[in-house]
């Protein structure tokens, strides 16, 4: 007994209006779209990955670092710049004298609001001169000082204060005190918050300070590069448009080239092209209205609308023509292309929908946005390409009938007698040799390709989001105003990355809680810190760190008075005190010393930051477990946090992310094939053929990504869904034109030829302008746009070629197994030799 539902009176209704009232459903959507453009523009941008870590528990233990340390020391909202010096040598009196001068100058300008600067030079100053208490004194000492002793001036700055090495070049030589490249600081007081989190991006109040920054340095000639959060969310921002403005004329360019194959007519162009333009319309109309931010994630939504659109597009007018090419009028034609076509069109939206929706599951924001804005864009979609479009049409034809505009191609993709239509049937020669073998072998390579997929690797970092250091040489060919901007984020961080043993990104910390006063309290951190984990840099046998405790050995060493204090309450004479702490951490406070020493202990001595230095080419992953295995080791309640910790977290986000969108999606997709089949057609099971291409293209996308070493990130985390949502597509065109056409007819190799060569036209055509389209996005500005054009034009190429291919196989052991219809070659022998109709 079959478990279905008469769904034809609710189409029939959608017919009437689509056939017999076809302007009043142009003038509808069109005043949509009219209430839909209000919203354009009111939506802003977010950039960079601090949109990634805004939700993550590591970013809030961070953040808690950020607000009991930075803010302590330099005030509520602050921000930093980085002055990178390069030259010969950066600590010879010259290049020091050129760090000050450019600190000097830019404190004294007010636009700049700085609160602070640091330096080597500023160091080395102040060691030659220990009473000096401003800048221009500094200045002065460095000017009288002979090079001897700036040298010895050096050493013994490093000597006081071993963190100082963390700024000068791998290269540095104390004996020679020279190095070919050093890092100021320079810190500004700002009246509008400053994201610390460890992603960058999105508008910061530095980038003007920054600019303007950059104008003050080049005033001290020398190579000082200005750098700093508010320069590299310019470039994220910079990298959107720059990007669009390279992948829509290409995807333009190529799109009009297909369609223009696939409709050979202007009119059905037009009308197509408007129906495109309508669905992005209507998507982005809806962000503005709903607020959710334009990200680099949503430069993949325009895309993904065009490969849907595009699909049901060419669907509608292939099936359409078919009846046409029959002598059949232009209503009586549209209704029974819109018969078939709705049920398809619903069973595809369906599907598409709870793939893209899966990425909702995620707990990161931007991915969230991304899976529902897909969603609601694939609806926007099948409601304007199913009535919108054949309305469009039908008044069309109906107008050129009557003024005698004379038609161009007309003839359905996929014909008989046609190339395409020979070699479209493959997978029936399959289904007629050994179908059972084929999924047999099918079901060995699909676990094979599972096990091996399984391996790729999660990866989220700042470089996925940034430009290459050099444009790709092909860019140089275009129009100038289709040229990308020249960057530098890329080529300086590559430089810090290259010269530098740590920086921003080669600092993990630990943040401690608890009484700081309790005796052997500083013992403990410090104990944490020996045998090293292998990604930590050690420095005779225990972790290059920076902490209160280093704080405390450097003020010893320069002001003997503290000194003392530490001697008498250090019972081991190691330089770090063990009774006391309170009057210590007072005498300390009470120094000048006081702003370092906030930086690693708040007031209240009640939390402590440690910094350890990591190897620079030490993974995400070897990082965050050495530094939770060196928190575990506190005797105080201890989280591991630091950048590399949270971009780290934020990766582990994104795989379970990609692992539970993909189960939700699948299962969720199974369970509405499933439903779908049985209220439209009485038969569950087709739903389940339906979703075997699906599951044979998300294996072989899987295994793609760990061949080619891309990993999930942001976006191509969202690769696997997006294959089951738009793979669906294709293989459900197939099974529902097949469902259709044999239930009129005993022979399952019939309806299988009826369906491959005519519903396989439009998919070839359909695969073709996406694959294009999509696969364009290889020639964005960044990677991670690369990336997901590739796999997203792999995945739709996979689809296709398994609803041909695997589908037709299937199909016939499913008659033969469940259906119970004979599906014997030699007893249907007619199928291939006759001359069915073409179709969907």
């Amino acid at each position: 007994m079959r478990l279905q539902v008469d769904y034809q009176r609710y189409i029939d209704v959608v017919d009437g209006w689509i056939a017999d009232r076809p302007k009043t459903v142009i003038v509808v959507f069109l005043l949509l779209s009219a209430g839909f453009m209000m919203g354009l523009g009111q939506s802003g941008t977010e950039s960079g990955t601090t949109q990634f870590t805004d939700d993550v528990p590591a970013q809030e233990a961070y953040d808690d670092v950020n607000d009991n340390f930075e803010r302590v020391t330099f005030g509520d909202d602050t921000g930093r710049t980085q002055l990178i010096q390069s030259g010969t040598n950066v600590l010879s009196k010259p290049e020091l004298l050129r760090m000050l001068r450019a600190q000097q100058r830019l404190q004294a300008n007010p636009e700049l609001q700085v609160a602070g600067t640091t330096s080597v030079a500023r160091a080395v100053a102040r060691t030659l001169d220990p009473s000096a208490a401003t800048i221009e004194d500094e200045i002065d000492a460095v000017e009288r000082a002979t090079p001897s002793e700036i040298d010895a001036a050096v050493a013994t700055a490093v000597d006081r204060n071993p963190g100082l090495t963390a700024t000068l070049s791998e290269d540095f030589n104390a004996k020679s005190a020279s190095a070919s490249s050093t890092i100021g600081v320079v810190t500004h007081s700002l009246s509008a918050d400053v994201s610390d989190s460890a992603g960058t991006g999105g508008s910061s109040p530095l980038t003007e300070l920054q600019h303007h920054a950059e104008f003050v340095v080049d005033s001290v000639g020398g190579d000082i590069t200005v750098f700093g959060s508010g320069i590299i969310s310019e470039e994220f921002s910079h990298v959107i448009g720059d990007s669009l403005a390279l992948v829509v004329p290409a995807a333009v360019v190529l799109i009009l080239f297909f369609l223009i194959i696939a409709y050979r007519d202007p009119i059905d162009l037009l009308i197509g092209l408007v129906s495109l333009a309508m669905a992005i319309l209507w998507t982005f109309g809806f962000m503005g209205l709903a607020g959710i931010a334009f990200s680099q994630m949503l430069i993949a939504v325009p895309p993904l609308l065009l490969a849907v659109g595009i699909d049901f597009g060419i669907h509608a007018i292939n099936r359409y023509r078919e009846e046409r090419v029959d002598g059949i009028g232009v209503r009586d034609s549209m209704r029974t292309a819109t018969d078939q076509l709705l049920v398809a069109f619903t069973i595809v939206t369906g599907t598409t929908v709870i793939g893209f929706a899966a990425n909702a599951s995620s707990d990161l924001g931007p991915i969230r946005d991304f899976g529902v804005v897909a969603a609601i864009g694939i609806v926007f979609t099948a409601l304007i390409f199913g009535i919108f479009l054949p309305a469009t049409k039908v008044y069309a034809d109906t107008l050129r009938e009557r003024v005698g505009f004379p038609e161009f191609g007309s003839k359905p993709l996929g014909s008989e007698d046609s190339m395409l239509g020979k070699v479209l049937p493959v997978g029936i020669h399959i289904g007629r040799l050994a179908p059972r073998a084929f999924l047999l072998l099918l079901f060995v390579s699909t676990a094979w390709m599972g096990y091996y997929g399984a391996g790729v690797d999660s990866r989220f970092t700042q470089d996925d989001f940034l430009p290459p250091e050099d444009n790709p040489e092909y860019l140089e060919l275009l129009p100038q105003q289709l040229q990308p901007q020249d960057y530098t984020v890329t080529e300086t961080t590559n430089f810090l990355e290259d010269n530098f043993r740590t920086g921003e990104s080669d600092v993990t910390t630990v943040y401690v809680e608890g009484s700081l006063t309790n005796g052997g309290a500083l013992e403990s951190i410090w104990r944490a810190g020996e045998s090293p984990p292998d990604s930590f840099v050690v420095d005779d046998g225990h972790a290059r760190e920076t902490s209160i405790v280093t704080v405390i050995r450097s003020h010893a060493r320069r002001d003997p008075e503290f000194a003392a204090l530490v001697a008498r309450n250090d019972r081991n004479a190691n330089g770090i005190p063990d009774d006391n702490l309170e009057t210590v951490y007072d005498a300390l406070l009470a120094s000048p010393a006081r702003e370092r020493a906030l930086a690693y202990i708040t007031d209240d001595y009640t939390s402590a930051r440690v910094e350890y230095a990591v190897e620079s080419d030490a993974s995400q992953a070897a990082v965050t477990a050495d530094t939770k295995a060196v928190a575990n080791r506190y005797r105080f309640e201890a989280t591991a946090t630091g950048s590399v910790v949270v971009l780290k977290a934020v990766s582990d986000v994104i795989a379970q992310s990609a692992f539970v969108s993909l189960v939700l999606a699948l299962l969720g997709s199974a369970a509405f094939l499933v439903l779908i089949y049985a209220l439209l057609e009485g038969r569950p099971s087709l739903g389940l053929v339906n979703l075997l291409p699906i599951v044979v293209t998300v294996a072989a996308i899987a295994a793609t990504m760990r061949y080619l070493d891309i990993p999930f990130n942001v976006l191509t985390g969202t690769t696997l869904s997006i294959g089951i949502g738009l793979g669906i597509d294709y293989s459900a065109h197939l099974v529902h034109r097949f469902a259709e056409e044999y239930d009129e007819s005993a022979d399952v190799f019939a309806a299988l030829t009826v369906s491959v060569r005519g519903t396989g036209g439009a998919l070839t055509g359909s695969m073709l302008t996406t694959v294009t389209g999509i696969g364009v996005l290889v020639i964005a500005i960044t990677p991670i746009l690369g990336q997901f054009g590739l796999l997203t034009g792999v995945s739709i190429l996979y689809s296709y070629l398994c609803s041909l291919v695997v589908l037709p196989p299937a199909l016939v052991v499913w008659a033969q197994l469940v259906d119970g219809r004979d599906a014997d070659p030699a007893k249907n022998e007619r199928a291939t030799t006759g001359n069915p109709a073409v179709g969907e």
